[in-house]
C-alpha cells in the first residue's frame, strides 16, 4: 500500500469539496496525476490488484476528508471567504511552473499550443458564467431527483478529475451542489449512494479519455491543462478586499498558497 497517498488523498478530497477547485490540478501539484489516470484505468482490466495499493489510501483519505473536513471549509469560507479564496489562488498559481517544466514548454509549445491554452481559459471562464449562486437544498426527493443527482455526479467527477474544472462547481450550476452537501452532512445514505454511483462511473469513463489524449497527444493535452488552470484563476479571484486589513491578510494568504504548493513540490519532486 501506497500510504503516502493518504495525505495527498485528504488534500484532494479537502478542495473537492469547494465550487471553484479542482481535484485535478491538486493532483497534478502532488506529481500524482498521470499515476492517477493510469491506476483508474488498470483497475478496470486483468491488472486491477496492482493499482488496488495505490487507489485504496487515496480514496481512504479523499472520503475521510470530505466528511471531516467539509465543515471546516465552509466555515472559513463563511467567516473569511476572500483570504481564504486567495490562498487557493496561490496554491493554484504555484502548480504552473510544474506545467511548464513537465510540458517542456520551452521547447514544444507553438501557436497550435497556445491556441489550446487560450480555448482552455475560455472554457472555464464560460462556464464561471453559468453559475447561478448557491441554490437550495432539495428536500422533495423523487425518482426524476435521483436521476439529476446521478447526472450530476458523473458531470461532476468528470469535471473533477480535469485540471483546472471543478466539480463542485459543475454540481453548483446544475443546482444540486446545497443538497450534496447537506446529505454528507447528515448521513442521507440514499442521496449519497446515487450521487456516488454517477461520481464512480465518470471517473472510469474520463480518465480512458485523459489518458488517451495523454498517450497520444501529450504536449496539446498539458498545454490545454494550463489554460484550463489560468482560467480556474479568473473564475475563483474574489476581487479586491475592501479594507486595507484584509488587503494584508489576503496577500499572507495568497503567499501561504504559493509556499504550500512549493513545499509540496519538494516533497514530491525532489
Amino acid at each position: 500500500m501506497e500510504w503516502k497517498n493518504l495525505y495527498r488523498g485528504m488534500i484532494m478530497g479537502a478542495v473537492d469539496v469547494i465550487p471553484g477547485i479542482s481535484g485535478g490540478t491538486i493532483a497534478l501539484l502532488l506529481g500524482i496525476y498521470e499515476r492517477l489516470i493510469e491506476a483508474i484505468n488498470g483497475f478496470f482490466s486483468k491488472n486491477w490488484k496492482k493499482q488496488l495499493g495505490f487507489l485504496v489510501p487515496l480514496g481512504v483519505g479523499m472520503v475521510t476528508a470530505i466528511f471531516l473536513l467539509a465543515s471546516l471549509i465552509e466555515w472559513l469560507f463563511i467567516n473569511y471567504p476572500t483570504p481564504t479564496l486567495f490562498f487557493f489562488l496561490g496554491l493554484i498559481l504555484g502548480v504552473l511552473p510544474y506545467l511548464l517544466y513537465k510540458a517542456n514548454a520551452k521547447n514544444t509549445f507553438g501557436i497550435k499550443h497556445i491556441f489550446f491554452m487560450i480555448a482552455g481559459i475560455i472554457l472555464i471562464v464560460a462556464i464561471g458564467f453559468l453559475s447561478t449562486g448557491d441554490g437550495e437544498i432539495i428536500t422533495n426527493i423523487t425518482p426524476s431527483t435521483y436521476l439529476l443527482l446521478f447526472v450530476a455526479g458523473f458531470i461532476g467527477s468528470s469535471a473533477m478529475i480535469i485540471p483546472g474544472i471543478s466539480g463542485s462547481f459543475m454540481m453548483l450550476v446544475l443546482g444540486v451542489y446545497p443538497t450534496v452537501i447537506a446529505a454528507i452532512s447528515n448521513f442521507q445514505f440514499d442521496i449519497i449512494i446515487v450521487t456516488g454511483l454517477g461520481i464512480a462511473i465518470g471517473f472510469v469513463i474520463m480518465s480512458r479519455v485523459i489518458g488517451y489524449c495523454l498517450k497520444n497527444y501529450f504536449s496539446l493535452t498539458f498545454a490545454a491543462t494550463i489554460g484550463l488552470v489560468l482560467g480556474s484563476v479568473f473564475v475563483i479571484f474574489p476581487g479586491i478586499p475592501g479594507s486595507a486589513g484584509l488587503i494584508v491578510l489576503s496577500i499572507v494568504t495568497f503567499l501561504a498558497g504559493l509556499l504550500t504548493a512549493y513545499i509540496l513540490g519538494r516533497i514530491e519532486y525532489k
